[in-house]
């Protein structure tokens, strides 16, 4: 089949992952390619897979909707249940298989499972009420009941038709066991990013909706709530959903200890920090509600150590609320600067991320910098070859926090700043980047990495650096008293 002209939109590429450097990630059965078209508009296959002949499966799109679909609960434990919602056009049948993330021998997801052969339909189109879009009256399609058995962890539904087009749901199996290391996974980000449906006409996020012409417009008129029932724009991967995926092959190929829960499960109250010797954020994880923070510093403050490996962390403040028929945290909202109220951003009403992280959000990043090491003595950087001043090629990028002198810093009895680095920003101004960490009063040590680029480092094929890999093993070592 040849390459379908179709319009930049339609492509599944989309607003933010275009220019993205560190967007999706390669999950194993996704070719290795960060952009979904080519210059001439004509779509890229995501996917080389052997098994299903000449150039693989086609992704499906939010434009035909050849199969498209959500999962109606949150993270869930082994002997519960997930409900999938799946559109299929034309109707027809299709499978599930289910993948968990790991490192698998290098591979990078093992096949736990596959459904029956399901009988496909065409579910009613999306409801929208004030940009906010949302599937929630959608019929289910199949029930999940997960084993008792089953791995804790991060996992990736994949949803085939029987005509070969494919898409993704992510979900996250969890368990209240204590652990080392507790990954939380960023799924509220995850949310407002997510411009479901991207067909020009009605999909919205919390950056962009479309206009009469189709035409892509910015915040000031995107949505002020986005619904968790709906699925993710383009292939049903969340943008940036790859950077967990490169902490986590990493640190399960090293044998550390990991729990696994979701933001909302924070938000809920499910999380007690007190089972766990550390918190890892790895990915892009913007979007705080108050509970979420309640939760996180008081993890700190009774010493449980917190590990940031993106920038741009905290920066929006948000609320959840449920969903028309009850259902807890299904609907997310920020009204940015829009309408009356205070404020959503962190720093304007007096909580800045700083006091948290030690360091907070400057600014994008439009091309790659070199990170370039300060300190060098200290432990974070013990065998990993890096030398004062020596500059890691390509590790600031996407967006960069730095320590900002007139914002006051937590309470700490030790804290060193790891890296400054000059970058240029849009307009050409040199800023820099920091990377940070800090010993809080009770013990608990805090690390920021101030960069996009920490996580992909770990693992990501292209962007792998063994500095940034011993550096993060030091800091995982020294939180979970391997040392």
């Amino acid at each position: 089949m040849g390459a379908e002209h179709i319009r930049r939109w339609e492509s599944g590429a989309l607003a933010h992952a275009v220019s993205d450097p560190f967007g999706q990630g390669p999950v194993p059965w996704l070719r290795g390619s960060e952009n979904y078209f080519d210059d001439t508009g004509h779509v890229v296959p995501w996917y080389a897979d052997p098994d299903l002949g000449h150039g693989g499966t086609r992704t499906a799109d939010d434009v035909h909707r050849q199969i498209k679909g959500f999962i109606s609960t949150g993270a869930a434990a082994p002997g519960e249940a997930i409900d999938f919602h799946i559109t299929v056009d034309p109707p027809q049948q299709f499978t599930v298989d289910i993948y968990r993330i790991g490192h698998y021998g290098g591979d990078g997801a093992a096949q736990i499972t596959t459904s029956p052969r399901l009988s496909g339909i065409v579910q009613p189109a999306p409801l929208t009420a004030d940009r906010t879009v949302s599937c929630h009256h959608w019929w289910q399609s199949w029930r999940l009941q997960i084993p008792s058995y089953w791995s804790i962890g991060a996992y990736v539904a994949v949803l085939t038709t029987v005509d070969g087009y494919r898409s993704h749901i992510p979900f996250t199996v969890r368990d209240d066991q204590p652990a080392d290391l507790l990954l939380v996974l960023p799924d509220v980000t995850w949310q407002a990013y997510n411009l479901y449906p991207e067909d020009g006409r009605t999909g919205a996020s919390l950056y962009h909706a479309w206009d009469e012409q189709g035409g892509l417009l910015g915040e000031e008129d995107a949505a002020v709530t986005v619904s968790f029932d709906r699925p993710y724009a383009g292939a049903g991967l969340p943008l940036h959903v790859g950077h967990a995926y490169d902490f986590i092959r990493w640190a399960e190929r090293y044998g550390y200890d990991i729990a696994y829960a979701d933001t909302r499960d924070l938000h809920a109250g499910r999380v007690d920090p007190a089972r766990y010797r550390g918190m890892v954020f790895p990915g892009h994880d913007e979007y705080w509600s108050v509970p979420m923070r309640r939760t996180v510093e008081r993890a700190r403050d009774g010493g449980t150590s917190l590990v940031f490996l993106s920038a741009n962390t905290m920066y929006w403040q948000v609320s959840l609320s449920p969903s028309p028929s009850g259902v807890p945290d299904r609907l997310l909202t920020c009204r940015k600067r829009r309408g009356p109220g205070k404020p959503a951003l962190w720093r304007e009403i007096d909580r800045p991320e700083q006091q948290l992280l030690g360091i907070q959000y400057a600014g994008r990043v439009p091309d790659p910098h070199p990170l370039v090491v300060r300190n060098a003595e200290h432990w974070l950087w013990e065998a990993t070859g890096a030398g004062e001043g020596d500059e890691l090629d390509g590790l600031v990028a996407g967006e960069a926090d730095r320590y900002f002198p007139r914002t006051p810093l937590p309470e700490h009895e030790s804290r060193i700043l790891l890296a400054h680095s000059p970058y240029l920003d849009s307009e050409g101004v040199k800023r820099h980047q920091e990377t940070s960490v800090y010993r809080a009063p009770s013990g608990a040590i805090v690390f920021a990495s101030g960069t996009f680029a920490w996580s992909p480092a770990l693992d990501r094929p292209g962007h792998v650096d063994p500095r940034i890999q011993r550096a993060t093993a030091n800091l995982l070592d020294r939180i979970c008293k391997r040392d």
